[in-house]
């Protein structure tokens, strides 16, 4: 159950029983109930009308999440038609926002992202995924399309998505539990539980309090394989590993916030959040193996612990509106996994094998690699920002910070490998990643908003920034593998603990600006529309690999026209934009040779694009809405795989590894959702029935054309939600079927290394099987 507790009565209900009390006519009061709900957003820093706002925003406010049933992020990123994904399990999820997206390996010591994701006012986005927030008692998400890099930091060049939680509120007592029990086809049993309480500790205070507990139901089976090793001749199986439904999650977290009303100016509001998520078995199935079937020889696991401290202080100071939002994120991440394909099929292609020997000299029976993980990340994020209105003036503007480490060990395993192979000190150690990255930005930012005349307002903003980017520490094989890499390489002791020397010390550093300006002409107080010359920046960083240069900053250039209107008295809400960007020297992340994530500045790139979003009730009850996204991603230079004598990517080659008017990965062309719900009262309850369908078109997952033809297009897929149920002011009782026609969709398909070698296995990383359930829900 998604917050019940925590959601009003819906508004046309109450409207509707209130006008009646005060005798306004039956007729008058059905007519008021079919009005499309106002949605407040602070996209702009400040709490404003979603219709107000002239910039690309979907909202899903507590009621609609609570209605689709959202859960996590797959959940709403779904409804969400401008935002697309990759993901491999949960917490390891990349996010892209209007086509700008290169399809480019995620790995630590890679590019920044492009969207910015936000819990509250602190961005948690991490280089290889954002947090997989459970969402429950949220006010809202937010997703904000195109560039945001005026009033957002930290990553947000093509987008970003907000999720705001529920605040303390002193004004009263209110408490919910929540329950689900779901099966999924072809998979095991799962659940939640979940639950919050808002305690007013006096008419100028309040706690809030909230838990959950989710179990995700696995539905991939390892199967039992065998596998030939050519060199060593040995034959080695995953008997001690074969399991059915090996995939399920376990997630438990809880948020505190207090708030503190020092006055009627000031208000101070504490909190803290923390999950823990553990993850089990792989997300991806290989086709070659049946439909959601697997063959991994060693486990796949992570244990993903973080949590979240913030402090925002509101106040006023004379005329200004002041804020300071500060937060402190530590995030730990334990993991296994498979490797084994790079071991089988580097020896089945070119006898590696003969290098992976034991103490005797002797060529192993088993050299499958697996990987151990120990990921910790910090960040803290500062802000101080004021606004100011005025009779025809509006001014935001501040100052803000954020330093993120990320603390990286990753140790290849080979069981039983020689002494001599092994990394210093590292026991069956074949390669360590012994590494601390820090990204830094600072920054100055402001927007100004002046009304012209009532109809028409101008905005203008600016953000003046200083980013840093550091990678120190080991990474490689040892001397007795490689005679010029890893500690072959080192030029000093180690820096980093449990390493055994330095090969790596670089850091890169530089400023720039973003900006902002938009124009708005309001026909009526229902219509208007808006254009936007905007820009986006992602800082460059460093290339572990020493004959690489660092590579330099990409930048996206946005225009776009847009209209914010409601219709026929407020019963149809239409609002869409149109727009063209220009990605310049973009950053584009490959596996080169030994496996090893290479950065370069790859080529130029135009995205044309078209985004709207319609809600009607055309009669008291029923609602009708939809999002529609369509998206043409292209190359408009070659890519010719690297750069020229003066650092610019080359355009101009022979074979170019995808040439001009090479359709760009990831998004597909069009995304869409329609939802149909119906509200009618049953005896003393409200009911419901509800459809859902969401389309996501076809898609690559690479811009190079040699490993599109390894890995293939994914294929488009349709999925429909059904649910229906019964509530009243204490209770709400629902069953649901999601993916109801059981569409198998791929996510993302993948090699585990260079596709010229692994491509032979390609993995697909699915969307939910089939899933029927029931939730309850229980008021206070």
């Amino acid at each position: 159950m998604r917050g019940v507790g925590g959601r009003k009565l819906v508004w046309s209900a109450a409207l509707m029983a209130s006008t009646m009390l005060a005798g306004v006519p039956e007729a008058l009061a059905q007519e008021q109930a079919t009005v499309v709900d106002e949605v407040i957003v602070t996209a702009q820093k400040r709490e404003e009308s979603l219709q107000d706002v002239p910039i690309s925003v979907q909202a899903l406010p507590t009621e609609q999440l609570e209605n689709l049933g959202v859960s996590d992020f797959n959940d709403y990123v779904k409804f969400l038609p401008s935002v697309s994904y990759q993901t491999f399990a949960p917490g390891f999820t990349s996010v892209y926002m209007r086509g700008v997206a290169s399809g480019d390996n995620v790995n630590h010591s890679a590019s920044l992202p492009s969207v910015g994701i936000y819990l509250d006012e602190q961005p948690i986005t991490t280089i290889m995924g954002a947090l997989d927030v459970n969402v429950y008692d949220v006010a809202r998400v937010e997703s904000l399309a195109g560039p945001q890099g005026t009033l957002y930091g930290a990553s947000s060049q093509a987008g970003t998505i907000r999720i705001i939680t529920n605040k303390p509120d002193p004004s009263g007592f209110d408490a919910a539990v929540d329950a689900e029990l779901n099966a999924v086809s072809e998979g095991d049993i799962g659940g939640e539980l979940e639950g919050f309480v808002n305690l007013p500790l006096s008419d100028r205070a309040a706690a809030r309090l909230v838990g959950w507990y989710r179990q995700d139901a696995g539905y991939i089976d390892n199967i039992f394989t065998q596998r030939t090793y050519p060199t060593s001749g040995g034959v080695v199986d995953n008997a001690a590993l074969v399991e059915e439904d090996f995939n399920e999650v376990r997630t438990v977290g809880g948020r505190a916030a207090l708030r503190f009303d020092l006055n009627d100016d000031w208000t101070i509001t504490p909190s803290i959040m923390a999950q823990r998520q553990e993850a089990d078995g792989y997300f991806a199935f290989d086709p070659d193996q049946g439909d959601l079937n697997v063959g991994h020889f060693f486990p796949d696991r992570s244990d993903d612990r973080w949590w979240q401290a913030a402090l925002t202080i509101e106040g006023k100071l004379g005329d200004f509106d002041v804020v300071y939002a500060g937060a402190y994120l530590r995030r730990d991440i334990d993991s296994e996994s498979d490797y084994s394909d790079y071991s089988y099929f580097y020896d089945t292609l070119y006898g590696y094998g003969a290098y992976w020997y034991d103490d005797g000299g002797v060529p192993l029976d088993d050299p499958g690699q697996y990987i151990i993980g120990v990921d910790g990340y910090r960040r803290q994020t500062h802000e101080l920002r004021f606004n100011w209105t005025g009779e025809r003036m509006r001014l935001v503007g501040g100052l803000y910070y954020q330093n993120s480490e990320h603390h990286i060990r990753q140790q290849y395993y080979i069981n039983d490998l020689a002494a001599v192979l092994e990394v210093s000190g590292q026991p069956d150690t074949l390669w360590l990643t012994a590494q601390i990255r820090e990204d830094m930005d600072a920054a100055v930012f402001g927007e100004i908003s002046y009304d012209f005349t009532d109809r028409v307002t101008g905005n203008f903003g600016l953000r003046f920034f200083r980013a840093e980017n550091s990678l120190r520490g080991f990474f490689g094989f040892g001397t007795g593998y490689s005679g010029s890499t890893g500690e072959a390489a080192c030029f000093g002791p180690a820096i980093v603990d449990d390493s055994p020397c330095t090969n790596l010390d670089k850091q890169v550093e530089e400023d720039g600006f973003t900006h902002r300006a938009n124009l708005t002409y309001k026909f009526d107080d229902d219509r208007m529309v808006y254009a936007t010359w905007s820009t986006g920046f992602r800082p460059g960083g460093i290339n572990r690999r020493g004959t690489l240069p660092p590579y330099s900053s990409d930048f996206l250039t946005n225009y776009e026209f847009g209209w914010k209107t409601t219709w026929f008295d407020g019963r149809v809400r239409w609002n869409g934009a149109v727009y063209a960007l220009r990605w310049e020297d973009f950053q584009f992340s490959i596996l080169g040779s030994q496996g090893l994530t290479e950065i370069r500045n790859a080529a130029q790139a135009e995205v044309v694009g078209l985004e709207t979003d319609v809600v009607w009730r055309p009669t008291t009850g029923l609602t009708l809405s939809g999002g529609l996204a369509l998206t043409d991603a292209q190359l408009s230079e070659n890519y010719c795989g690297f750069v020229n004598a003066g650092g610019e990517p080359e355009t101009n080659c022979a074979a170019p590894l995808a040439p001009k008017g090479t359709e760009l990965p990831v998004t597909p062309s069009v995304k869409a959702n329609l939802i149909a719900r119906y509200e009618f009262p049953i005896a003393s309850f409200d009911g419901h029935v509800q459809g859902a369908v969401v389309y996501t078109g076809d898609n690559w997952t690479d811009l190079r054309l040699a490993e599109r033809a390894i890995i293939g297009r994914q294929d488009a897929y349709t999925t429909v939600d059904f649910s229906a149920g019964v509530s009243n002011d204490l209770w709400k009782f629902e069953g649901f079927i999601d993916n109801a026609f059981d569409e198998r969709g791929s996510l993302w398909r993948f090699a585990q290394c260079n596709e010229s070698v692994c491509g032979f296995r390609t993995y697909v990383v699915p969307n939910r099987p089939r899933t029927i359930g029931v939730r309850v829900g229980r008021k206070f």
